[in-house]
């Protein structure tokens, strides 16, 4: 009895409190943003210690309060505080909407109001923790921290992401370059490479990115033409009352720093080379041979950024962001250049580079909010690429290749001058509408781009030993096997692109959205390249191997009764005109076309409060195409394959909220990958000891002709599978750990040949391929201050996956023919372990002084680079474990002085041939024209200051 009447007197008090209390909820929208939800808002009941911070939907609330009247006081940095007076009710809900606004606050304010809201790690995380799909971003506040100067290196720092060394090619979930896909602000992007389907990442530098986020997770928006994941980079804009700011640094490389630097002769300081309106036949006239001085090796970068924000007297608002940088980059590489299949064919184990890279990018934004409804945004962007390098194979004499004529054991040696230079340019017209239930979003882009390669320089000698004794009767000789060992190559790529998207999200009910969208792309490539090569007449010898203009002189060229020394040799020779000493026609071109027309539609359904259930289905048609004219084929090599097909593709996303900061995902999706157009152009490209080309039999046999292995398939189906669980632990800290699967069906394979040459090319090898994957991230605040800010923090994320697939034991095919000794192999280009981590310690006790010091790791091990065939190995790239120490110090609110040590660990990079001799260190395709080389450690200084 005693019992019940506790019980009875419990339930009555409760009861009574119910009926005595009230709540209050609402909504804050930023008008500044077009009344976008206002995340990490201030709510306090005024005269009460009583306060919350809106959510990423904007969304906060009070529970049982006493009946009365209160005032809530809304605030947001650099916004217009407000004051709302609310009367609370028993038993009732009383909601308090409000829009916030500007103010006219400091400059200081409104900047640091754009960087919280679309650049934090906090923001990001909860963008994370609400999104549909599942996915991953890293904004400008962790790439400033972490020194992370490109989009390249920011998407590295992602679970799953790795990057590798020597070039800008990305790995998500141990899938490479054909299976990803890279966006702007939702809108394809080029490929700047003839070898590549993406654009370099690293071409991004930090003053353009907003932030980057990947997308692992397929949904029907998505082109279908998706595996490992999206890449997204978000541009920066502003929308504030206007600021400027400049900063300027520098840095050394370790290996560099002490090296007498050279480059290609005609390019300038800044990566512009200015001869492309000339024939190459007359660049060969008016310039030789020999490298200039490169200066001296100190990296440089300076850049600066504004923006500014007009307002009129009916409410729009019209905003200007721009910014530009230039950086340089000096690096020196000493390793080995290696030719190996089953024998050795060509090696120099004492190799050097000398590389001169530039970037140089300029952006420009312009907003235009017309209403609080609707808005415009125009966005454009160039960047500047380009690579000057200068490399001598054999520098100690000992270069040996068994094609040599006068000593096959030593003294053979190469010099390769090569400049590249990547012209992009990108505009984007993008548009948002909102209406009562209707929000629409739209975007069209325009992408050109120019790629070049001008007049790269290579030459052979033999004897190079004697070039390096003091003995004036014994010189080198050049290697003239046939004309073209020693030339002059010059190479032109043009990819030209209109995209465009439309989404319509209609919301049925509160519970229901549904999207319906269209978009679409027509892309086109055109390649061609011409090559020289030099007929040595007068082989005695070479008296000066660092003056070769002397010898390829316009005087030494032998126009008649051999009173010359060379003769130059083209070809493909125009009518009417001889091979020598004339100009020529292209040696190879091929034009490739892709397009795609896609509609898709998906319904976000909220079943309760834990439920979200996104179905959706895509249905897309493709249309790819190639011709082709190249001489390594004879009479094959003339011609075109086409494919096309339309393609219905289901997708299924699944999140349950445990609680309020614990969610559950599933995803799972059919897609599919198409080849890329070098994959299936057959023009082989030749470095200094590699070739790798395209193989036609990719887009399915011709009609009527039947090879063995040779499907008539154009592309492979991917089934795609995730589960993922996460822990918002608080609003800068997370647990979560998933686990993915995927199968391809008629996967692609980089194949080195068995043949004479040792080509690289792309098969497909097998049935279907599996990975198996799970991955894990942790972020944890060790020591906060008194407003749960960090003060010590760590990060780290691993993922560890299996892969195997099957492999044919012969591929037949119009062209070329491959076979495997094995019936399984791991995939190419998935590391088994990828590793990343972080500490961060930033003191809030200092008034006027902000530190912030950074030490990241990152780190993925051995992956297969590409298969061998018959009896050869695979080529393996080494794992490689990268360390850098960033220190940022914040002096005032105007001036930064920042201090970075990256590579601390400086690991040797390096490929290697299997053998049944042991391992052979070899070069790469996909690396540099040097293996089993150090980078050297970066040292460097930075000063920024705002205006």
């Amino acid at each position: 009895m005693k019992k019940f009447i506790l019980l009875f007197i419990l339930f009555t008090s409760l009861f009574s409190f119910a009926q005595n209390t009230g709540s209050v909820v609402g909504k804050l929208t930023d008008k500044e943003y077009n009344n976008e939800p206002l995340a990490f808002a201030n709510v306090l009941i005024k005269g009460t210690t009583k306060g919350t911070t809106s959510d990423f939907d904007g969304l906060y609330a009070f529970n049982d309060l006493e009946v009365g009247s209160y005032t809530l006081i809304l605030s947001f940095v650099g916004y217009e505080t407000q004051e709302v007076s609310v009367e609370i009710t028993a038993g009732n809900t009383i909601e308090v909407n409000a829009i916030m606004a500007a103010s006219a606050a400091s400059l200081d304010e409104v900047v640091i109001t754009t960087t919280t809201k679309r650049e934090s790690e906090t923001a990001l995380l909860l963008d994370q923790k609400k999104a549909v799909e599942i996915k991953q971003s890293i904004g400008a506040v962790e790439l400033e921290r972490k020194g992370v100067s490109d989009a390249a290196g920011a998407v590295a720092k992602i679970s799953g992401v790795s990057k590798q060394e020597g070039s800008s090619n990305v790995y998500v979930r141990g899938l490479g370059d054909r299976y990803l896909n890279t966006t702007m602000n939702g809108l394809s992007l080029p490929s700047n490479d003839v070898s590549k389907k993406n654009i370099d990442l690293d071409l991004f530098s930090s003053d353009v990115i907003e932030n980057v986020s990947i997308s692992k997770a397929y949904s029907s928006k998505f082109y279908s033409d998706f595996a490992a994941g999206n890449v997204d980079i978000s541009s920066k804009d502003y929308k504030g009352k206007g600021f400027f700011n400049f900063g300027m640094g520098s840095s050394i490389n370790t290996n560099a720093v002490n090296k007498d630097f050279v480059r290609s002769e005609g390019t300038g300081h800044f990566g512009f080379y200015n001869r492309y309106a000339h024939d190459p036949f007359a660049v060969i006239l008016s310039h030789g041979f020999d490298p200039v001085d490169a200066g001296t090796p100190i990296n440089t970068n300076f850049g600066g950024s504004f923006g500014k924000s007009f307002t009129f007297e009916n409410g729009s608002k019209l905003s200007f962001y721009g910014t530009g940088s230039f950086e340089n980059d000096f690096q020196y590489r000493k390793g080995a250049n290696v030719d190996y299949t089953n024998v050795e064919k060509k090696a120099f184990e004492e190799a050097e580079e000398f590389e001169y890279g530039t970037t140089t990018t300029a952006m420009a934004s312009i907003i235009y909010k017309i209403d609080s409804s609707n808005t415009l945004k125009f966005n454009s962007l160039f960047v500047n690429s380009s690579s000057d390098k200068v490399g001598y194979f054999g520098i100690d004499g000992k270069g040996r290749n068994r094609d040599a004529i006068a000593n096959t054991d030593e003294g053979f040696f190469q010099q390769n001058i090569q400049f590249n230079e990547n012209l992009i340019y990108v505009n984007q017209l993008i548009g948002t509408h909102k209406f009562d239930k209707i929000d629409i979003d739209w975007g069209f882009g325009h992408n050109f781009v120019n790629a070049h390669e001008p007049d790269r320089k290579r030459l052979s000698f033999e004897n190079y030993q004697f070039a390096l004794d003091n003995d004036p009767n014994t010189n080198p000789i050049f290697y003239s096997n046939v004309d073209f060992d020693n030339q002059r190559y010059f190479q032109d790529i043009q990819d030209e692109e209109l995209n465009g998207r439309l989404n319509l999200a209609y919301k049925a009910t509160e519970k229901i959205k549904l999207n319906f969208g269209y978009n679409a792309r027509t892309k086109e490539r055109r390649f061609n390249n011409v090559r020289y090569g030099y007929d040595i007449i007068d082989n005695s010898g070479i008296a000066d191997v660092n003056d070769l203009n002397s010898f390829f002189s316009l005087e030494n060229l032998n126009l008649t009764n051999n009173e010359g020394t060379y003769e130059i040799k083209v070809i493909k020779p125009y009518p009417n005109l001889g091979n020598t000493n004339r100009p020529g026609l292209d040696e190879n071109t091929y034009k490739g076309k892709l397009d795609i027309y896609a509609g898709y539609f998906n319904a976000e359904i909220n079943f309760g409060e834990k439920w979200l259930v996104v179905p959706g289905v895509r249905i897309e048609s493709f249309d790819q195409f190639i011709e082709y004219d190249v001489i390594n084929l004879g009479v094959n090599g003339n011609d075109n394959i086409s494919a096309s097909e339309v393609l219905y593709l289901p997708s299924i996303s699944l999140k349950y909220a445990l609680n309020e900061d614990q969610n559950l995902r599933f995803s799972a999706s059919q897609t599919i990958s198409l080849p890329e157009f070098k994959e299936v152009a057959p023009f082989v490209y030749e470095s200094v000891s590699q070739r790798i080309g395209g193989n036609p039999d990719l887009l399915g046999q011709k009609e009527g002709v039947n090879y063995t292995n040779v499907k008539d398939v154009s592309y492979s189906t991917i089934l795609n599978i995730d589960l993922k669980y996460e822990w918002f632990v608080t609003k800068s800290e997370l647990i979560s750990i998933g686990a993915f699967y995927k199968q391809i069906e008629d996967p692609i394979n980089q194949v080195v040949a068995f043949d004479a040459t040792g080509t690289q090319r792309f098969f497909r090898t097998g049935e279907k391929a599996q990975i198996y994957g799970i991955e894990a991230e942790i972020r944890k605040n060790i020591i906060v201050n008194e407003d749960d800010n960090p003060e010590l923090s760590f990060g780290l994320n691993a993922t560890y996956m299996h892969t195997e697939q099957d492999l044919y034991s012969d591929i037949i095919g119009s062209n070329f023919n491959v076979s495997f000794v094995k019936d399984k192999e791991e995939l190419q280009g998935a590391s088994p372990l990828i590793l990343n981590t972080d500490i961060s310690y930033s003191p809030s006790s200092f008034e006027n002084y902000k530190p912030m010091a950074t030490l990241a790791f990152s780190y993925f091990s051995d992956r297969i680079d590409a298969l061998g065939s018959g009896q050869l190995g695979n080529v393996i790239e080494k794992g490689v474990p990268t360390l850098d120490f960033i220190l940022k110090n914040k002096i005032g609110e105007n001036f930064e002085i920042n201090f970075a040590a990256k590579n601390l660990l400086d690991p040797k990079i390096t490929y290697i041939r299997e053998t049944t001799q042991g391992n052979i260190v070899v070069t790469s395709p996909n690396g540099k024209d040097v293996s089993d080389y150090k980078k050297g450690m970066n040292i460097g200084l930075q000063l920024k200051y705002k205006f």
